[in-house]
């Protein structure tokens, strides 16, 4: 492999890269035949066996599209020179990012450019996991989904069994734009059973700040006077804009930055502060934080009388309990002096203030109530919906566009064991308090292994996600796709979770395609749009053309099957012609349409015509863009004027129906979980002799799995490596490169080891989405180790979610 890219300029976001031989875009295919010996073989010469991306001089084209190398959206202007993309810019009219594009954006290049990335549809025709696979027509692929092989069934078989139970399929899917097209599908379908990535993620702090303040809100990082940042690693996590400004301050520049982490991270060496915190006993710190804040009266007063419900309670339990700084270190290991200090000075520059929400995975089985202590506590300073403080912002509503949602009188609820008699203040639910939206991924999974379903779940459909990878107990997850009868996977990339498909329908990647329009609701508030770079390449397609396809082969068939079962439809026909109720169950309807035009509807129906062209042009649009947008030097820009921007939408109001922060929320002791934010002994910090806790994270560089095979990412950080503390290194011998294995109850991994006395005696820790199994990822198979395949699948009790920083490990030097 030949890849000519400067670091420097690399980082600096001009990208010159030239691909040649076996890193090139050449006419290889992925599983071009039945026999792994054939794989690299040529097999359409209509695709050069070179392309180039090295920026020219010459004529090119600039088009406005959105980033997907990792959550942030930013938006960049990619350069087209005879149809190849040659250099991403950032694009600076979009508020969000402000004229940036970290490393990750600009190796979107190599996205499209990957010569790994799925090229055709496949079919499996070996052993499920071993990643054979015959490639096959988009017909061909459709067809084996509706009538299956003789290596599986097909929808048709699996619906005609249970009797049109159509929460026969399960639907998964990871975070994204195109999420919503793929959920239609999972409507129109019309399933139950519907998992995303909430509870591999954000769940727990999404919803713990959902009923205590009613959204989850955003940091004003650019004018808080005093953050605390606590479990997030803003400075290598996440490179964004705000991260950058916010670093800008600390130091003594402007704005007092505590990090409390058990690791000292980039952001511990750029805060004004590091408190070494035992893992998972944040909880702890935070209410000892509280009650100093009440016994010391530094309370808003005027803001707890008008917006509080339940404080006298909340109040009364945090001093009653004792909460105090001194009973806080012992559980902790922060000194109490530390937490009176940042109490006092937390208060002191509120509401200009923030305790950072986080923007990540569950760590710990306390998280829910964690979050909810979080959002109490940031409100008793008055720092909700106000400059400096926590902000709800602004969202420009975009128009509506139809869908489809029939109703199948055989389609079960979704798959959850309900308690038949729960006791008093027990949960329903056999796994956790409350079931959302978003599922619980882990609690689903152990009870489809463990014939615990009210019915059976037959196969699934897993867009643009690896479970895999991504989910706590990889041994359990790969039992989970075997043992399912038809697992169809829409990915960019041969993922581990792709190994375990029976039909493989490959996407186009972000820069190939259009998504559905979004809307960024913030203190600059703007809607966005990602455009087609490129037209795709091979016979790769975008989600909305594959659904399309898909919904135009299987919807007339299903619906005969329905036509049996359902008695509601029976009915109907008697009554009405057939054409007539078909329509109501027409799969393919929220696909009719181009994604372009329905984008088009969705700004033009509520801004107009001038706007919609604007917004395709520019890639960003928000109302008097033309007025409020300037550049007011080389790499500064207004978006909005100062009293223009949505610090404050409410006047400092919360977002629940109530209007009032929620510090006693009576109904949820009704379902067993505790009503307040209290600590109980089972949150303590406990580690047998001669093990560890395991903590994982993320990096800037790295996102997760999806870019694990990233030639150009793999320049700036080629594997993960352990972080094990020295002095306990040296004891077993352990030195800077040598290979370890991590091993727990659940399975085992292996890595390089990185001694430091950057984390404490007790704790190890690597970055998270190393370790793929898929052979056919060049650059990311068996490269460095892999956390899941070692964590355990603890479920965080409230909502399901997985509790990442309850495992405890072994290590040793192989």
């Amino acid at each position: 492999m030949s890849v000519e890219v400067s670091r420097r300029k690399f980082l600096q976001g001009s990208v010159a890269l030239s691909v040649a031989g076996a890193s090139a875009i050449s006419a290889t295919n992925l599983f071009s035949s039945e026999h792994a010996s054939n794989k690299h073989q040529p097999t359409d010469s209509s695709i050069p066996s070179t392309i180039t991306t090295k920026t020219g001089t010459g004529e090119a084209v600039e088009v406005a599209t959105l980033c997907e190398m990792c959550v942030n959206k930013c938006a960049a202007l990619a350069r087209v020179e005879d149809g190849v993309i040659t250099k991403l810019n950032p694009n600076p009219m979009f508020p969000k990012s402000k004229n940036m594009l970290c490393p990750r954006g600009n190796a979107g290049i190599q996205a499209a450019y990957d010569p790994d990335r799925l090229k055709y549809p496949m079919i499996r025709i070996g052993e499920k996991g071993k990643g054979q696979f015959k490639r096959v027509t988009w017909e061909e692929a459709y067809d084996a989904i509706l009538n299956g092989t003789d290596r599986f069934p097909g929808l048709s078989k699996i619906l005609e069994e249970e009797q049109d139970n159509r929460s026969s399929m399960l639907f998964c899917a990871g975070e994204g734009m195109a999420e919503h097209t793929f959920k239609q599908f999972y409507q129109a379908f019309g399933s139950s059973n519907w998992l995303n990535h909430a509870s591999l993620c954000l769940q727990t702090v999404v919803s713990g700040y959902g009923v205590t303040l009613g959204g989850y809100p955003q940091s004003d990082l650019d004018n808080a006077e005093y953050i605390i940042m606590a479990g997030a690693n803003r400075a290598e996590a996440i490179v964004t804009p705000d991260t950058m400004d916010c670093f800008k301050r600390t130091k003594g520049r402007g704005a007092k930055l505590v990090c409390v982490d058990p690791r000292f991270t980039n952001t511990a060496a750029k805060a004004d502060k590091w408190l070494a915190i035992k893992p998972g006993t944040d909880l702890a710190f935070v209410l000892a934080l509280t009650y100093v804040v009440f016994t010391e009266e530094l309370y808003n007063k005027e803001y707890v009388a008008d917006y509080f419900n339940g404080f006298e309670e909340y109040k009364k339990s945090v001093i009653s309990n004792k909460y105090t700084p001194e009973w806080a270190e012992k559980i902790t290991g922060i000194k109490a002096k530390d937490i009176y200090t940042i109490a006092r000075e937390f208060m002191m520059h509120a509401p200009k203030a923030i305790y950072y929400p986080g923007r990540r995975s569950t760590f710990a089985a306390s998280d829910f109530q964690l979050r909810r202590a979080q959002a109490i506590f940031q409100a008793l300073g008055g720092g909700i919906d106000t400059k400096g403080g926590l902000v709800f912002g602004k969202k420009l509503k975009l128009g509506k566009h139809e869908g489809l949602e029939p109703l199948y009188a055989r389609a079960e609820a979704r798959a959850v064991n309900k308690k038949a008699h729960p006791q008093a203040g027990e949960s329903g639910y056999a796994d956790c308090a409350i079931v959302s939206g978003g599922g619980s991924w882990i609690a689903w999974r152990n009870r489809y292994l463990e014939d615990k379903m009210p019915y059976k779940v037959r196969g699934m459909f897993c867009y643009k996600h690896n479970p895999m990878m991504n989910m706590p107990n990889t041994a359990k997850t790969a039992q989970m796709l075997k043992k399912m009868d038809l697992v169809v996977t829409i990915d960019t990339m041969p993922s581990d979770t792709v190994m375990y498909a029976d039909v493989v329908l490959p996407e186009c990647t972000y820069l190939e395609r259009t998504d559905p329009v979004k809307t960024f609701a913030g203190v600059e508030p703007s809607i966005a749009v990602r455009n087609k770079v490129i037209d795709p390449l091979f016979e790769t397609k975008p989600v909305r053309d594959i659904l399309r396809g898909l919904t135009e082969k299987i919807s007339k068939p299903l619906f005969e099957i329905t036509k049996k079962y359902d008695e509601d439809v029976q009915d109907e026909l008697e009554d009405s012609d057939e054409a007539e109720v078909y329509a109501e169950f027409d799969l393919t309807k929220p696909f009719e349409g181009s994604q372009e035009e329905v984008n088009h509807h969705m700004v033009a129906s509520v801004y107009g015509e001038e706007a919609a062209h604007a917004l395709t042009k520019e890639g960003v649009f928000y109302p008097n863009m033309d007025k409020f947008y300037k550049v007011l030097s080389v790499n500064e820009h207004q978006y909005y004027p100062e009293k223009e921007k949505a610090y404050s939408v409410r006047g400092g109001k919360p977002k629940t129906p109530s209007g009032k922060v929620e510090c006693n929320i009576v109904n949820l002791a009704s379902k067993g979980v505790d009503p307040m934010p209290v600590w109980r002994d089972e949150y303590n910090f406990k580690v047998e002799e001669g093990k560890f806790r395991l903590l994982t994270g993320r990096h800037a560089q790295f996102t997760q799995s999806g870019t694990s095979n990233n030639s150009m990412l793999h320049d700036l950080i080629m594997t993960n490596y352990i972080w094990i503390n020295q002095r306990v290194a040296d004891k077993k011998g352990i030195s800077f490169g040598d290979m370890v294995e991590v091993s727990s109850k659940t399975g085992s991994t292996r890595l390089r080891a990185y001694p430091t006395e950057k984390i404490g005696p007790d704790t190890l820790f690597f970055i998270h989405g190393f370790g793929e199994e898929s052979s056919e990822l060049t650059w990311a198979y068996r490269n460095g180790g892999n956390d899941n395949a070692v964590i355990e699948d603890v479920i965080e009790p409230v909502y399901g979610a997985a509790a990442m920083h309850e495992t405890n490990v072994e290590i040793r030097k192989v």
